[in-house]
């Protein structure tokens, strides 16, 4: 197993194209450009050769209480992902992969490593029904919601595109958006690591004791 790199700049670029409507059915989740990638067999995590900073967001947690989420998330390990709660396919799945593989990480580093969940959704998610969602996966996670233009604006930073809730040809409500896992090193607080939806427990089991200590995968 070879770990890929990617270009930043491309790939800010190219996931800002990369949209998935959640159980929709439309075929709009294009792969992301790959700029370098070493020979070898295909490996869930994606090493950023220029990491992303994180995203300057203040929103609202589960709790209903304000999270800043640079503050809350200082020299710690964390995982961030940006879906929502009525999807019935890629949200739950990414969701219940890493809650799994964090289970069989020793009690201290479970301690230590956030898993922070941005809702692409916001007017239905509110804290209540994502603290609900949350819950039967793993309480631990934190839910953050508010404001959709604001939660754009900080999924933009990670070349991550989202987009307004919107009716399908079914009718259906569907929120679009990129399906990337940013992983962010604790120490330096840079988003180093990026997995897709093709992720899945085994490799997250694999690579969550490395991103504890900030190592590449």
């Amino acid at each position: 197993m070879r770990t890929k790199t990617f270009a930043a700049a491309a790939l800010l670029a190219a996931a800002s194209l990369t949209l998935t409507a959640c159980g929709s059915g439309d075929d709009s989740d294009k792969p992301v450009a790959v700029v370098s990638e070493e020979a070898g067999a295909r490996k869930a995590a994606t090493v950023l050769d220029k990491p992303f900073e994180k995203p300057d967001l203040v929103l609202t947690d589960t709790q209903g209480k304000k999270y800043d989420l640079r503050k809350e998330t200082a020299g710690k390990p964390t995982l961030i992902y940006f879906g929502y709660t009525h999807c019935p396919d890629v949200c739950p799945l990414t969701m219940n992969n890493v809650a799994v593989a964090m289970k069989q990480l020793p009690k201290a580093e479970q301690d230590e490593l956030r898993v922070v969940f941005v809702t692409t959704d916001p007017q239905r998610d509110t804290s209540a029904e994502l603290g609900k969602w949350l819950k039967g996966i793993d309480s631990r996670f934190v839910g953050l919601t508010g404001d959709f233009a604001t939660i754009q604006a900080g999924a933009r930073t990670l070349g991550i595109s989202i987009e307004p809730t919107r009716k399908d040809k079914n009718g259906k409500l569907v929120s679009e958006h990129g399906t990337q896992v940013i992983a962010f090193s604790p120490k330096t607080d840079g988003g180093y690591v990026l997995y897709g939806e093709d992720a899945k427990v085994d490799d997250y089991t694999k690579d969550l004791p490395k991103i504890i200590k900030g190592e590449n995968p």
